[in-house]
């Protein structure tokens, strides 16, 4: 505000001393040129949508539209008015279920726009009805309904049938249709390490760090920056729950991931020397700890301990600990429960700080693998595909055609078909990274709410549905705390410069969405308007344009913004 005012007083007095040798912006009225007024409504998010101007309605018709028909808005209600009426007095019209539009026919022999002209003129709201395209569907192979990817030692090519059993398209889709970009937040995977090799995840990792860098009797010891994943044996563990937060997506080959290719912290916590091995509670604490102060938003845990039979796991005070530093840090933690299913739920998944994640099998009851919670224990936060196993015959731990398709180590194939709740959590973990991107207003507590609230209840409890989740946080974040105060700078620029600029500060009322603003001394011509809103409590920044064309006061120009 200092700048502004300094910059306003120093413009004062250069006037005062004569003309000023600097060139003159586009768009700045000549002494006597004739300057008009645009004001209207910033809109904050979840205020709804800009009306259209006339020159904006207009374009709509350029875009795809079924032909021969407009959509006309409470055509039905009687509200209409003598001349609404009399306009569409022997037009066809047909109520669309559900909304409040009805589809008027274009009289034979008559533009579509031109008829949508002649309505609009009578008072009728109306528009095109617009024909959408699904707006995010991977060319990755191994996505469904693609040509199916082919994995080592195995006779089929197969997809990952889990994207649609958890609505990812139909989330994805919504992002978009919200405006939001398939963004993610820093998303820690503290399991065997990653094989930084592996062309699905090229661009996609942090340096990371291991805290298992030699095994010592069968338990980890020291540390170093390299916190590979080891090629040789049947590992590919961690590599395998990064793949499915945040492998490379659309990118033609391999799988599609829940972040389309988000950015992963890799923190290996296990020591593999062709095996998993080693992990201690000082492993994991000290990857804990390095994972908040790294910045991760959320966390992965595929791993943990189980009880005695029949008796839970008991909490690990010095995990417990960092658990709660975690949360108190406002981070999500993710963790799968455990492939036993009469062991109760795993630890750290029991931990009250953590979304405890089961697994389902081919159908929507719980795999025979996944653990159930024993009495004393939470329920289950959630549960995810994680792949059939052995599900429904007499042996369950054994491979089978429906597990989950992932990735693995180079040296094992790059793919390859898995199953356990190790599957499951990182889809969870996923999803929490594609809501706190889209939603970075909302806490922790938040997301785990949008998470379990969205979900689709069946059988085997509440099962992870992305779509769902995103319509939750989207509810959240359009429900406004009390006591914001806002910081709004409007302009209008011309010609990649600023003509007119103006500065409005107050506090929202409650469930106020909206922020009037009046720019004056602009010329006749074309600008684009920019709003820039800061918001405290939390503290947020959300900015818009628009473009208008002046030739005379305006009102009513609203300016849609969003995160």
């Amino acid at each position: 505000m200092q700048k502004l005012i300094g910059s306003a007083l120093l413009g004062a007095l250069l006037v005062g001393c004569g003309p000023s040798t600097g060139p003159t912006p586009p768009g700045t009225p000549n002494p006597g040129t004739p300057t008009f007024s645009v004001s209207g409504q910033v809109l904050l998010p979840g205020a709804g949508a800009a009306s259209l101007t006339a020159a904006e309605q207009e374009a709509l018709w350029a875009l795809p539209h079924v032909p021969g028909e407009v959509l006309v808005r409470d055509a039905g209600t009687g509200e209409l008015g003598a001349q609404g009426l009399s306009v569409l007095s022997g037009v066809t019209l047909q109520a669309v279920p559900g909304t409040d539009l009805s589809r008027a026919a274009t009289p034979a022999g008559e533009d579509d726009a031109a008829f949508a002209g002649r309505l609009a003129a009578a008072g009728l709201d109306v528009q095109p009805n617009l024909i959408y395209r699904p707006l995010a569907v991977p060319n990755d192979p191994g996505f469904p309904d693609n040509a199916g990817l082919a994995v080592p030692g195995r006779p089929y090519l197969y997809d990952q049938d889990y994207l649609t059993r958890i609505r990812a398209l139909e989330g994805w889709n919504r992002l978009e249709a919200l405006g939001k970009p398939k963004s993610s937040v820093l998303t820690a995977v503290l399991d065997t390490g990653v094989d930084r090799s592996h062309p699905e995840l090229a661009g996609r990792l942090r340096p990371g760090r291991d805290f298992c860098s030699r095994l010592v009797n069968d338990t980890c010891q020291g540390t170093d920056d390299d916190p590979a994943e080891v090629t040789a044996g049947d590992v590919g563990h961690g590599t395998s729950s990064a793949g499915i937060i945040a492998a490379n997506t659309n990118n033609g080959q391999g799988i599609a991931a829940l972040t389309w290719g988000g950015t992963v912290l890799p923190v290996k916590v296990f020591g593999t020397d062709g095996r998993i091995s080693g992990a201690t509670s000082a492993s994991l604490t000290a990857g804990l700890n390095y994972a908040v102060a790294q910045g991760a938003r959320v966390i992965n845990l595929s791993l943990g301990f189980a009880g005695e039979v029949g008796r839970p796991a008991q909490a690990d005070p010095a995990i417990r600990s960092a658990l709660q530093a975690a949360a108190g840090a406002d981070v999500v933690v993710v963790a799968a429960a455990g492939n036993t299913p009469d062991q109760g739920l795993y630890y750290p998944a029991s931990d009250p700080n953590v979304l405890a994640v089961g697994a389902i099998g081919r159908g929507d009851s719980l795999a025979c693998y996944s653990a159930r919670p024993l009495a004393g224990q939470k329920a289950l936060d959630l549960v995810a595909p994680g792949g059939n196993a052995g599900t429904g015959t007499g042996n369950c731990y054994v491979t089978s055609d429906y597990d989950i398709l992932t990735l693995t180590t180079v040296a094992l194939g790059r793919y390859t078909l898995r199953a356990g709740t190790s599957e499951a959590a990182p889809q969870v973990s996923g999803a929490a990274s594609l809501l706190r991107g889209a939603f970075p207003a909302l806490t922790a507590a938040q997301v785990r709410q949008a998470l379990t609230a969205g979900a689709r209840q069946a059988e085997g409890g509440r099962i992870l549905n992305v779509e769902g989740a995103i319509a939750q946080a989207e509810r959240l974040a359009a429900t406004p705390p009390t006591n914001r105060t806002y910081n709004l700078v409007v302009e209008a620029r011309r010609g990649g410069s600023v003509v007119a600029r103006k500065t409005f500060t107050g506090t929202l009322a409650t469930n106020q969405r909206t922020i009037p603003y009046t720019l004056n001394g602009l010329a006749a011509g074309s600008y684009t308007l920019t709003a820039r809103v800061t918001l405290t409590n939390p503290g947020e920044t959300v900015t818009g344009t628009r473009g208008v064309q002046v030739s005379g006061n305006l009102s009513g120009v609203n300016i849609q913004t969003q995160r």
